[in-house]
């Protein structure tokens, strides 16, 4: 695309043409792969551009949901329905041993159950399906260490991320070549912010799940989090007392990991107006990001996503 066109192209469609041309690079030079499904905002972004990519074929891979069974309520509904009215081929992966010997946020406490259920079972996943390429929505306007990343990531035969070891990507030429048993993690979405998503999001109508506006919901607050009840697993802790509170989420994933944030955004275009004030990280209510010191950075030379 030469610069006198892309003077011509809006923001959002500049962007949109890198994500494209992303995710047809990666289905050209690899051979089996696959795009991480975790039912957020920008999932939902980067499915859209996957279906505008690839239209009118199916998407030429399936989506790879990594469960640890901790979801919100709204967002395995939100799955279920939305890839079954798109006939999408979705795969569902739980770590079975971790389940298996009760591995669960409260009694291990966040890092060891995040290594459990979301980095080993991600690398199960990739491993048992043979993926040499993983699609992910990150961006690097989220956290320090997804700065770091470049658009395609390598990672080593154990899954594993080494930041010093990068390769250098020119322009819009990134480096698909790997030996056996290597694989990418692809990012369409690096060069997004929060403010874009949701732009792109007003602008093509994608479907988000609800947990993203305001209600009224059960919370209880936890080391400065407002943390939503959202069954009957939450185990409170003594003095705790859940109150109804107005909140939203500005981004999800298990439910007693995941901040709320007081808010009266209903509307697409009224979180837009929310974010445009914001002074707060969006991920300022992700307890795991903030477990140890350069947490982020660890979990992914590990081989989270």
């Amino acid at each position: 695309m030469s610069e006198s066109t892309s003077a011509h192209l809006s923001h959002l469609t500049v962007l949109e043409a890198e994500s494209i041309h992303i995710l047809r690079e990666t289905v050209a030079e690899f051979a089996n792969p696959v795009m991480l499904y975790s039912i957020g905002k920008d999932s939902q972004v980067l499915l859209h551009l996957a279906r505008k990519a690839f239209h009118p074929a199916p998407l030429p891979f399936p989506l790879l949901h990594v469960d640890t069974t901790w979801k919100f309520r709204d967002m395995y509904t939100f799955r279920d329905q939305f890839t079954a009215q798109h006939g999408f081929r979705l795969l569902v992966h739980q770590n079975r041993k971790a389940l298996a010997e009760g591995i669960n946020p409260f009694d291990h406490g966040s890092q060891k159950y995040t290594h459990a259920m979301k980095t080993q079972a991600l690398l199960e996943a990739l491993a048992q399906h043979g993926f040499d390429a993983a699609f992910g929505g990150a961006r690097r306007d989220e956290e320090k260490s997804r700065a770091k990343e470049r658009v395609f990531s390598f990672r080593d035969r154990h899954g594993q991320w080494d930041p010093r070891r990068q390769r250098p990507e020119l322009w819009n030429l990134y480096n698909g070549r790997i030996d056996a048993g290597e694989s990418m993690r692809v990012f369409p979405l690096s060069n997004w912010t929060e403010l874009d998503v949701w732009h792109y999001i007003l602008q093509e109508k994608i479907p988000v799940v609800p947990l993203y506006f305001a209600a009224e919901r059960p919370v209880v607050e936890r080391s400065g989090n407002l943390i939503m009840i959202d069954d009957e697993r939450m185990r409170l802790r003594p003095g705790e007392k859940p109150s109804m509170k107005r909140v939203r989420f500005r981004t999800l994933g298990c439910y007693p990991l995941s901040g709320a944030i007081e808010s009266a955004a209903t509307t697409v275009g009224e979180v837009i107006l929310e974010m445009v004030n914001a002074r707060q990280s969006e991920r300022q209510g992700r307890l795991i990001d903030h477990d140890e010191e350069g947490s982020m950075e660890l979990k992914k030379r590990e081989g989270y996503f």
